[in-house]
């Protein structure tokens, strides 16, 4: 699918960039600075819906003609929200908490445009259940780095984190960090225009 018009991924992720240059998008990539912070009572699903609407809106200032899209993933385990680990010892006690349950992976995307005052977003999630994990190989995992920049502190692509993975119920790619399938929706249905044919 080709744009009429730029298209930017308001976001530094490699896995999401991977994941539009192999459906075959044309983009560049400009990383918001913005806090990634939970709110006070704000639960999952409403924390990526507004991080992704936030990431976009404020990359789309300084690209108003360009269509910009924004992404937020995070791993939420009986009601709390787990993150990015901060350090090996965070990312240890996740990965402990991960093991033998089953946890949502919620991720907002967020399309704008300015030019025509176009702001939609649409949030998807996915249970994923994990295998019961020995302290051995949380650390041995740990031990890779790997962890560190992921929320929940595994990854379930190009990662020793699929191993851990025992099932899932829901969109792939969503885990992965980017719906490619509610993207392609919100493009067709709200965008229409500004597809190239």
């Amino acid at each position: 699918m080709q744009l009429s018009v730029p298209f930017v991924l308001a976001s530094s992720s490699p896995r999401r960039q991977s994941l539009l240059s192999k459906v075959g998008f044309s983009f560049t990539s400009v990383s918001p600075d913005l806090d990634e912070v939970q709110i006070e009572n704000e639960s999952a699903h409403d924390m990526v819906a507004r991080l992704a609407v936030e990431k976009a809106s404020l990359v789309a200032k300084d690209h108003p003609s360009s269509l910009v899209l924004g992404s937020d993933t995070c791993v939420e385990l009986h009601g709390s929200v787990l993150g990015k680990p901060e350090s090996a010892a965070e990312a240890r006690h996740m990965l402990s908490q991960l093991s033998g349950q089953t946890h949502s992976v919620y991720t907002g995307i967020a399309l704008v445009h300015l030019s025509s005052s176009r702001v939609v977003s649409h949030v998807e999630q996915t249970s994923v259940t994990f295998a019961s994990l020995s302290a051995k190989e949380i650390e041995d995992y740990v031990n890779t780095g790997s962890p560190m920049d992921k929320a929940g502190a595994y990854g379930i692509q190009d990662d020793q984190g699929a191993f851990f993975v025992k099932s899932i119920a829901g969109d792939f790619y969503t885990v992965m960090g980017l719906p490619l399938h509610q993207l392609y929706v919100l493009l067709r249905s709200r965008f229409p225009d500004l597809i190239r044919e």
